[in-house]
């Protein structure tokens, strides 16, 4: 599928974006923390077709193990919007639920093997 561009936000709108992504294959990740979060994202795409209109200052960015990829979500309503990947720290990859005309229930996912990566045990 070609790459469309998107309008998106968080829940509470403090976060505003723009992206040009595909929407298939989306993929769920099954590592620690997407497991938990359970957002359906977008294939991954490059960081210059990612740009915050709005709320960047209202963004929290969590990592984790190794520390590489970066995780960002609302510091007001706690949704997930974006990443930066870990297997390729160029790339991003969008929640299909945060952008305008997109139901995520209506995809079929891919399961991304999160869980194989390498664990750092003092992270």
């Amino acid at each position: 599928m070609s790459a469309t561009r998107f309008k998106g936000s968080c829940h509470c709108g403090a976060v505003k974006f723009e992206v040009s992504t595909a929407i298939a294959p989306a993929v769920r990740c099954n590592c620690s923390l997407c497991r938990r979060r359970g957002a359906l994202m977008s294939p991954m795409f490059a960081a210059a077709n990612l740009t915050i209109v709005e709320g960047e200052g209202a963004l929290t960015c969590y990592r984790f193990n190794t520390h590489t990829a970066r995780h960002y979500f609302c510091s007001r309503c706690g949704v997930y919007p974006f990443h930066q990947t870990r297997k390729d720290p160029a790339c991003w990859r969008v929640n299909l639920g945060c952008l305008d005309g997109v139901d995520p229930y209506t995809l079929d996912a891919t399961v991304a093997d999160g869980a194989s990566l390498s664990v750092v045990e003092d992270a």
